[in-house]
């Protein structure tokens, strides 16, 4: 199975003191805006702004989205009045601050590593710019995209949720199809790399330099070192050493919250054409997966996670819905009204969730099939059938891919 590694940018892969990197970017960015904007005005906005995309945590609305509804309202100007400006400051003026980082050799030699080891590689990088101006810090790493074959770069116009939010590092794994083998991330952050996959149970690696973790820790097992000891690391770590856990709550959780998230990515990267391709012929389509989850969601998971709540033990039904792809005519349904479907029903879902406390999740059911359970072991279900299809999802497009 092949390996995913996970790897932060700033401090990490690229030598960038945000102490002295952020002000200088927010004294670029206010000069170059001022004819449209006070930076007095406008520096404040945007912190506040990109506090909304840290704490966002709908599946629905991308963070540039998050932003730009903060930002632009705040400021009571249209997007398009400052639009062109934002954009040539990304293409002028901020390679200029390329002065205020440095490569690190140790990060190429470990991205070299990977590549020849055949790792699955994935940029966390925080995505709370866009993409352009992470593609620009790649390149003043000596990354360069267009030299490593990384699966993933993450950015603010694609993804939903930012560091330190757990589901993060879900809906990474998300966009990568819930892939098998090991998983590690590697950063330098405790509080927004370490301790949110940890989480989740991702093993991961602290890029701690003179950093200790202190002894009442919690995460006192987190392999730490320069980021030159992470090949020896890797290269001397057993296979239950990387591989992930994902049955706690935060992953659980994390993994029904990424899901929509993920599809309407996967899926509007596609043209309209490839929504009814099947890998095989006895294998579904796009839109039947979407039509499944659509259905399931609102038939089977609601339903039985709001009977365990307000009921005392009750008996659950098992239900077969394989056969609803047939019965139904998935293959004639519309792709892209299934996934909102099914991303408004899985929002009650989660809402649902959300106010649960930890003896609530204790609350016990009998099922038909599994026997007795209780609602954290439903959850986890939920969860695991998410990953299942988000898996053949990705195995879709990949030959979709494959034979355009």
């Amino acid at each position: 199975m092949t390996p995913t590694l996970l790897l932060d940018l700033d401090g990490t892969l690229l030598d960038n003191e945000i102490g002295e990197f952020l002000p200088q970017y927010l004294k670029a960015l206010g000069k170059h805006l001022a004819s449209h904007v006070a930076p007095d005005r406008l520096i404040p906005t945007l912190l506040t702004a990109t506090q909304e995309m840290i704490q966002n945590n709908r599946p629905d609305l991308t963070l540039k989205e998050v932003f730009e509804a903060k930002f632009f309202s705040d400021l009571n100007l249209e997007r398009e009045a400052l639009q062109a400006g934002i954009d040539e400051f990304y293409a002028e003026i901020f390679p200029g601050l390329r002065s205020h980082t440095s490569p690190r050799p140790e990060a190429i030699t470990l991205v070299e590593y990977a590549v020849d080891c055949g790792y699955r590689i994935a940029i966390a990088t925080n995505p709370l710019f866009p993409r352009s101006a992470i593609l620009q810090r790649l390149e003043w790493a000596n990354l360069s995209p267009q030299d490593y074959p990384f699966s993933l770069i993450a950015s603010y116009e694609t993804f939903h949720f930012a560091k330190p939010n757990p589901v993060f590092f879900t809906e990474i794994l998300a966009r990568l199809g819930w892939p098998d083998g090991g998983v590690i991330m590697v950063g330098d952050d405790l509080y927004n790399d370490i301790y949110p996959a940890r989480s989740i149970g991702i093993p991961t690696f602290w890029v701690a330099q003179d950093k200790n973790i202190g002894k009442d820790d919690p995460f006192t097992t987190t392999a730490q070192g320069s980021l030159g000891a992470v090949i020896p690391w890797l290269d001397s770590a057993s296979p239950e050493q990387l591989r992930p856990d994902f049955s706690s709550t935060i992953a659980t959780t994390g993994t029904l919250r990424a899901t929509p998230a993920a599809l309407a990515v996967m899926i509007h990267e596609l043209p309209a054409s490839a929504y009814n391709v099947r890998a095989k012929p006895d294998e579904w389509s796009l839109t039947e997966i979407l039509c499944h989850l659509r259905d399931v969601e609102q038939e089977v998971n609601l339903p039985r996670l709001k009977k365990v709540i307000d009921e005392l033990d009750p008996f659950l039904p098992g239900m077969v819905t394989d056969p609803w792809a047939e019965e139904r005519q998935y293959i004639c349904q519309d792709a892209p009204t299934a996934l909102a479907s099914f991303t408004q029903s899985r929002l009650q879902l989660l809402n649902l969730l959300d106010g649960l406390k930890d003896e609530d999740l204790r609350r016990t059911a009998r099922h038909a099939i599994f026997g007795p359970t209780h609602l954290k072991e439903l959850v986890g279900i939920n969860a695991s059938h998410d990953r299942l299809h988000l898996q053949q999802v990705k195995k879709t497009i990949n030959i979709i891919k494959l034979n355009r």
